[in-house]
């Protein structure tokens, strides 16, 4: 596996949730801000790679494995960051209607529901992203015409032990 290209992607979409996760905080724009870090959020980062040449040929399922990890670790970053300002607001202003986390921190029990569904939600975002990765990558294919072989590279196998 290419521990480097895989650092390069956690930061990358670790970056994107937090500043998706700031962004989610505006109530108009928040919906679409959302949809877009659980939908679609690896199409965008895996562009931005080959663009800036960060990333050669990779295949199908390195795509998919990638844009899973994409998909995880941003939505962790955006709960990292959109949790504690949304309930903070909610206490703030009553009127707030993001604030529905604050009920969330009312007992022990609480929390662990909602870390619990954050990451729950995160897997959810994988599976969504991975195969937005996948078709950002079969795409890209289809459009150059460059498609990299089996033998060339196996740098993303995994080795259960």
């Amino acid at each position: 596996m290419n521990l480097l290209l895989l650092k390069q992607l956690s930061i990358l979409s670790g970056f994107a949730g937090v500043i998706l996760g700031l962004v989610t905080i505006v109530p108009y724009i928040s919906l679409f801000s959302f949809l877009i870090l659980i939908t679609c959020l690896s199409a965008f980062v895996l562009v931005y790679l080959k663009q800036n040449e960060l990333i050669g040929l990779i295949s199908v399922r390195e795509g998919c494995i990638f844009g899973a990890v994409i998909g995880f670790v941003s939505f962790i970053a955006f709960s990292v960051v959109y949790a504690p300002i949304s309930m903070l607001l909610g206490w703030l202003f009553t009127s707030y209607t993001q604030g529905f986390l604050r009920f969330f921190m009312t007992s022990f029990g609480s929390v662990v529901v909602m870390i619990l569904l954050m990451i729950l939600m995160a897997g959810i975002s994988a599976m969504f992203n991975g195969f937005t990765g996948l078709v950002t990558v079969y795409v890209y294919e289809l459009i150059t015409g460059v498609k990299k072989n089996p033998d060339e590279n196996t740098s993303v196998d995994f080795e259960i032990k």
